[in-house]
């Protein structure tokens, strides 16, 4: 009975969601289903519950499917909320558990909010902080919003299931003009496109030239400007991506209008991470990568080959993949660098991320600094049970030549358990043995785990007992 009320509250906001994203009114929605005003007021505030014939409705008229209306990425908002209320500010507020789960089933909207005041306030701190060490530069307090822009775009992405069907249209209109015999790199085509479709002129700049910029466009002498000291496959990413922000302007405008992101730097970070999508579905169409993805089984190394993309844009572009009748495993991926700072992070699979630090340290995404190049497999379960399969990959990201400075980054992309045997990596791997299964949490603060000797902080969730007389292999775990 639990379950089935909290499906209900959800439906409830998933309503109201959609009928506010298509600007209705109460009274005009209520006209469409053929129910009086009252009654879907009662709806969207979960006091009725929702007939099979009101979703049949919903469906028909708003051209989705079923599975969509409940779709609020609960999972996700939770998690995120979770880690907010584990911060020590809020200890002697005795929140529980299912107290933040009602918050975020019954009015999303305010636990939205409630993070967004956390992501100033976390973001104020940090900023604090940090004046002591500018060693008397002056303090502009520009950086501030720098965290606060870049959640606010993930929020987005992860609110619209990182799927843009405008954008993945004009990428196709594009793809179907393009000279391209195949197996063929995307550079020169889409050079050739640009210049014959737009005047543009697509340039490099010599790889013994040092220079900062590897992306220049010059509106004016309408040229575009490529450094020739990138790999191949970035270089054909920043010529598509340049292409997104010139052609696809109308379609990037329109997405961050109707998510109310006005100018200022969260408009051009959305901008920015938009135009990165287009790239992706400009070197990787749809149809065909979507294919190519279940014809060998989301082996990453193939499809690097067969598309001649990196790693990292391959994994991106599997996350993308949410077509209505054409969807392909719902993944979750994570980028974090050599000082496990998260760069990059989306969950489809419904698994949890950090979201203001560091994640859980037993992942295999940290694990693989220790094997760069080699990816390592991992079956993880989270503290509430759920079991994911994960893969990940440590690599060398270097903007030039051997003098050039070096990064360090490692990509993680996983499903859930019950997904894995899709996957060529799951093959060899006994998924349903508990010793090959990780414990891990979301981060330390909100992890549960008292027995884990990788602890850094406590958890929130309960005191701990302390026996100075004792040492364990971790400060927070007293031996037995």
């Amino acid at each position: 009975m639990k379950n089935n009320n909290n499906q209900d509250i959800r439906l409830g906001a998933s309503i109201r969601r959609l009928r506010r994203e298509r600007q209705l009114s109460q009274q005009a929605l209520a006209n469409i289903l053929g129910i009086s005003t009252p009654y879907l007021n009662l709806i969207e505030n979960n006091r009725r519950n929702v007939t099979g014939k009101i979703l049949i409705t919903l469906a028909k008229e708003f051209n989705i499917e079923l599975s969509e209306i409940g779709n609020e990425n609960d999972s996700g908002l939770l998690s995120d909320l979770m880690e907010v209320f584990s911060d020590a500010v809020f200890d002697d507020n005795y929140l529980k558990n299912h107290d933040i789960q009602d918050l975020v089933s019954s009015q999303p909207e305010i636990a939205r909010a409630v993070i967004r005041l956390y992501d100033i306030h976390k973001t104020s701190q940090i900023r604090l902080r940090d004046i002591s060490d500018l060693e008397g530069d002056q303090y502009t307090g520009e950086g501030m919003t720098n965290n606060i822009s870049a959640e606010i775009i993930s929020d987005l992405i992860q609110k619209k299931s990182n799927y843009f069907p405008s954008l993945e249209e004009a990428a196709n209109k594009i793809i179907l003009k393009l000279n391209k015999p195949k197996n063929i790199n995307l550079f020169v085509p889409l050079s050739e496109y640009l210049s014959s479709e737009h005047n543009i002129r697509v340039a490099t700049i010599p790889p013994e030239i040092k220079h900062d910029t590897i992306r220049y466009y010059d509106p004016v002498a309408k040229t575009l400007v490529i450094s020739d000291r990138l790999p191949q496959a970035s270089r054909t990413f920043l010529v598509a991506q340049q292409m997104g922000l010139l052609l696809a302007d109308d379609e990037i405008n329109e997405i961050l209008d109707e998510s109310n992101i006005e100018d200022g730097e969260v408009r051009k970070l959305g901008r920015l991470a938009l135009s990165n999508y287009f790239a992706g579905a400009i070197i990787l169409p749809y149809d065909n990568f979507f294919e190519q993805a279940q014809f060998t089984k989301y082996d990453i190394e193939v499809l690097e080959n067969r598309f001649q993309v990196s790693f990292e844009q391959v994994c991106h572009r599997l996350t993308t993949l949410n077509k209505p009748g054409s969807r392909a495993i719902p993944f979750h991926m994570m980028r974090v660098d050599i000082a496990g700072n998260i760069s990059k992070r989306y969950s489809a699979s419904g698994i949890s991320i950090s979201r203001y630090s560091g994640a859980c340290p037993r992942l295999n995404i940290y694990s693989a600094f220790t094997t760069p190049d080699r990816i390592k497999v991992q079956v993880s379960v989270m503290p509430n049970g759920e079991k994911y399969f994960c893969i990940a990959r440590a690599f060398q990201k270097r903007s030039g030549g051997f003098d050039s400075p070096e990064s360090f980054y490692s990509i993680g992309l996983g499903c859930r358990l019950n997904d894995a045997s899709k996957m060529i990596y799951g093959e060899r791997v006994l998924l349903d043995s508990s010793e090959n299964i990780v414990p891990v949490g979301v981060s330390c603060r909100s992890c549960p785990r008292i027995d884990c000797r990788q602890r850094a902080f406590p958890p929130s969730s309960r005191q701990l007992s302390y026996n100075e007389n004792v040492k364990g292999l971790s400060a927070y775990v007293t031996p037995n």
